[in-house]
């Protein structure tokens, strides 16, 4: 009698990966914004309502809630980007990068926005990104993080002005803390490096 054991399939590359995650989660702000549009805009309430009680939810969701089509097709393909970018790192790296971003941005905003306002946005997300991007490869030295964060800074960088009070109705309180967030991303998971480094010279 024959035997056969399974053979697992061959794991995808990483770039591979990555493409799969961020595709799939663009595609879930698609959908959510399909089903806030239904509902009559009323899923897009569900965002951070600055120093309320109820607004602490919004800090899980208002980075998948948007406004309307133009905020979300604004955000799409800086999300596809920048998130795949992050992801290069190795997945398990930029998830934690990425909820890092996600929680210091929304409680940020709990704290400093304006009172009785809904903020929402992947723009969070994006300037915690760019900002991860940007200072990662300083904190660890790294060449590669580097020139990647030198294209970011090309690309994205006229973006980060958007950290300060500027056009009504913008959260730039989300924008400033994704990129604190971001910041604190890039050191907490550079302490590695740091330390690498650290033990080099002392030897």
């Amino acid at each position: 009698m024959n035997h056969y054991l399974p053979v697992a399939a061959p794991k995808r590359p990483l770039w591979q990966q990555a493409v799969m995650l961020m595709g799939s989660f663009v595609v879930l702000l698609w959908v959510i914004e399909i089903i806030d549009v239904a509902s009559g805009s009323r899923v897009e309430q569900a965002g951070i309502n600055p120093r309320s009680v109820d607004g602490l939810w919004g800090i899980l969701f208002a980075p998948v809630l948007h406004d309307d089509w133009a905020h979300l097709i604004a955000n799409t393909l800086p999300v596809l980007i920048l998130g795949f970018l992050v992801l290069l790192s190795g997945l398990a790296r930029g998830l934690t990068a990425t909820g890092i971003i996600w929680v210091v941005g929304g409680v940020g905003t709990w704290l400093i926005g304006g009172a009785n306002s809904n903020h929402i946005g992947a723009s969070v997300l994006i300037f915690g990104w760019i900002a991860y991007l940007l200072t990662r490869g300083i904190f660890t030295r790294n060449l590669g993080q580097l020139a990647v964060g030198v294209v970011v800074f090309v690309i994205y960088g006229g973006a980060l002005w958007g950290v300060l009070p500027s056009t009504p109705g913008v959260s730039w309180q989300g924008h400033l803390f994704g990129a604190v967030g971001g910041v604190l991303a890039a050191w907490f998971l550079s302490s590695d490096a740091r330390e690498a480094r650290k033990q080099k010279s002392l030897g």
